[in-house]
């Protein structure tokens, strides 16, 4: 199957999701749950193209959400797999929907969960947890590091109220951001450390996301190894809430040339936007990939990729390539299932892409295609 040629064409812009390599990364989750009895959940604010949930839910065993719109697309395209939500705080309203339609409810400080408890005790049926903040993360960039200083997200030891946890099923910590399982290793010895004590009160613990497991040199034996550790020592069901894991290197943007310019370099604008389509290359800030493209003067044409937007910024990156651009081309950005389709924009109008799935028999199924009603229905 030559899916360079399927997806140059492809209309542009258009994110496209990989059955195939969606299929490779639930297979290694899968594996994971098989080899620990652990549940693994699909992080819907990295991916919620709903309409690969039904084969998601082949192989693992649910998702968790942020709020009560991600909890309510779960419940509904999911089927009967668990619901499990987070969120720093909860409305009254959402709460009362959240409680009909949630598996576990995990709450961001004791102060939530005296405010809801006497309403939770009403739905027995639904697990509660508490969130903590073991003060250690290796993560290196503030706005993604839920430990750093002054942190909004989870109790510290400091804060934690051991005489509240009548009600209480399961602590959830979540400290990881694109890493191995050293580094999960390295932090179970903390969170076990401050937090050890109230383990063996609880049902389960949940490992939180930024697990990379389906990374080519992540190692799934050393995952493994710490759910076993854990779960035989206190005798607790685990869970684990991979985002990128599910979909990533599950999908592509593709995007073509309309103008090339000179400014000092070659300039091409192309019909796709880093603020509006792929706002992470911006906010991480981050360089993607694009499939036969080297960095700036690696190969002999190098040129800087910018947006059709009014925003002076919305640069992509410099990418060189083999032979000169023209107009008409089509270049297609590698990894962009996660975290783009959940996060994008329609800022300056800019239309969203349009989603197909590139099925495994080599055919391009349309998802979805967005107009100008999209555009005008949010505002």
């Amino acid at each position: 199957m030559d899916i360079q040629n399927i997806l140059k064409a492809l209309p542009t812009p258009c994110y496209v999701i990989d059955e195939a390599a969606l299929i490779k990364n639930l297979e290694t989750l899968s594996y994971v749950e098989k080899q620990t009895g652990c549940h693994v959940l699909l992080a819907q604010k990295a991916f919620s193209a709903y309409r690969v949930y039904p084969l998601i839910a082949e192989y693992i065993s649910g998702t968790t959400a942020s709020g009560i719109f991600e909890a309510k697309l779960a419940r509904e395209e999911m089927g009967n797999r668990q619901v499990h939500v987070f969120s720093p705080a909860y409305k009254d309203e959402d709460f009362d929907e959240l409680v009909k339609i949630c598996d576990h409810i995990v709450f961001n400080s004791f102060s939530q969960w005296k405010h809801f408890r006497s309403k939770a005790m009403e739905h027995p049926e639904v697990e509660y947890g508490l969130r903590i903040n073991p003060e250690y993360s290796e993560i290196e960039t503030d706005i993604y590091n839920p430990c750093f200083t002054n942190s909004r997200l989870g109790i510290t030891l400091a804060n934690f109220e051991e005489d509240e946890l009548d009600g209480i099923s399961g602590l959830h910590f979540h400290t990881m951001c694109e890493q191995g399982s050293d580094t999960l290793e390295r932090t179970l010895d903390v969170v076990e450390q401050r937090f050890g004590k109230y383990f063996s009160r609880m049902k389960w613990i949940n490992f939180g996301g930024g697990h990379h497991i389906t990374r080519p040199d992540y190692d799934v034996e050393r995952l493994i190894r710490c759910i076993n550790g854990i779960k035989n020592k206190y005798g607790v069901q685990v869970y684990i809430e991979p985002g990128e894991a599910v979909a990533l290197n599950a999908g592509w943007l593709v995007t073509s040339v309309l103008d090339l310019i000179k400014n000092n370099m070659d300039i091409a604008i192309v019909d796709t936007s880093a603020a509006c389509h792929m706002p992470d290359v911006l906010e991480m800030p981050y360089r993607p990939m694009i499939a036969g493209s080297g960095k700036a003067g690696e190969l002999p044409f190098t040129y800087r990729l910018g947006a059709p937007t009014c925003l002076a910024g919305d640069i992509i990156g410099d990418y060189s390539f083999e032979k000169p651009l023209s107009i008409g081309d089509k270049l297609v950005f590698t990894d962009m299932a996660i975290y783009s389709m959940v996060k994008n924009n329609t800022f300056n109008g800019m239309p969203l892409p349009s989603i197909y799935l590139l099925k495994t028999d080599g055919t391009a199924e349309l998802l979805k295609k967005f107009g100008y009603e999209d555009f005008k229905s949010r505002l």
